[in-house]
């Protein structure tokens, strides 16, 4: 057995882990490439991310996904390279929003050059990823445009909340379809669709890569409030320390709405308080990890991996439909 990609995945075929690992490795040149710039700085802050490291588990499933076309296609990389580079640019922009001080265990871009350095750095790699996108064909960039337009506005139904009358967990999981979802099944999309795979297997493998999606966010909810700054790459606790309500917290106040019981409205005027406090931000952590919520938060990260794991039941067997079907056992691990 051997280990190639996020999270420990392990793939049992050898020709499909060599393919994938010489794929990912041709995805990190062209990652440095395209962040070169002739102004030095620029190519330090453009790199910043690219350095620091990083799952690739975007690239990850564009080179799964072009297992069931042809895998060598000239499109794949570079359209791997695109979907990290646009992922990569949104993380600049978020750690802005969330004023984060860490991203994948190093300084945030924020922190080291301000927020406006941080901001058109994203800019820059939103760029560079559609210089490269230009050369896929004008059907390719309809996808990521699309999928693009779904990502801002997950991200803008997120800062706006959810309308009255809306229960905030729908509201939610529609969030994570646009902000996470749309670019991991693009993901997908591309691999197959760069393959010349059928547009029957090219669906299949977007539904799998929109579920996936969601499933991995949530999971990442869950790792914010479960895990410490060495397992995450992060300050844990920064959603909550920003008032950004997760699917933790939304369980937790679905569950007091409901029961009423005294132990969970108190928490929720806990996570209602000023959690910029260090005393009351760790309070709040600690009893978060105590509580049904956040078990509760990880059943839903299963759901919607097992509802992933079924969409690819169409697709014929093989290494490549074994190493989709494990990232979905992955991505719950993840959330223990």
């Amino acid at each position: 057995m051997t280990v190639v990609g996020p999270f420990g995945l392990s793939v049992r075929d050898q020709a499909l882990e060599a393919d994938v690992q010489a794929g990912l490795a041709a995805v990190e040149e062209g990652l440095l490439e395209a962040t070169k710039s002739e102004v030095p700085f620029i190519t330090e802050a453009a790199q910043h991310l690219v350095r620091a490291g990083g799952k690739r588990f975007r690239p990850l499933l564009v080179m799964l996904a072009a297992r069931f076309g042809d895998p060598y296609a000239p499109g794949i990389v570079p359209s791997a390279v695109v979907v990290e580079l646009t992922h990569l640019a949104t993380l600049y922009h978020d750690d802005v929003m969330d004023e984060a001080a860490v991203r994948r265990g190093v300084p945030s871009a924020n922190t080291r050059w301000g927020n406006s350095v941080a901001v058109l750095t994203g800019d820059f790699l939103f760029a560079r990823a559609s210089q490269i996108l230009a050369d896929l064909g004008p059907e390719a960039v309809r996808v990521q445009a699309v999928a693009f337009e779904r990502l801002v506005t997950g991200q803008i139904l997120e800062t706006a909340g959810p309308q009255d009358g809306r229960d905030p967990v729908d509201h939610y999981l529609d969030v994570l379809g646009g902000k996470t979802g749309s670019l991991v099944a693009v993901s997908c999309r591309f691999g197959a669709m760069m393959s010349g795979a059928d547009e029957t297997v090219v669906d299949v493998l977007t539904q799998y890569g929109e579920r996936l999606g969601v499933a991995f966010q949530l999971a990442d909810d869950v790792l914010d409030i479960a895990s410490d700054s060495h397992e995450s790459g992060k300050t844990p606790g920064t959603d909550l320390r920003e008032g950004i309500a997760t699917l933790p917290v939304l369980r937790l106040r679905e569950r007091a709405a409901r029961l009423g019981l005294a132990e969970d409205v108190a928490l929720c005027e806990l996570l209602d308080s000023d959690l910029t406090d260090d005393e009351r931000h760790a309070e709040a952590l600690r009893r978060l990890r105590a509580h049904p919520a956040l078990d509760q938060a990880r059943r839903d990260t299963v759901r919607y991996a097992e509802e992933a794991r079924a969409a690819l039941a169409p697709l014929r067997d093989g290494a490549a439909k074994a190493a989709l079907m494990e990232l979905c056992d992955a991505v719950v691990h993840r959330a223990g």
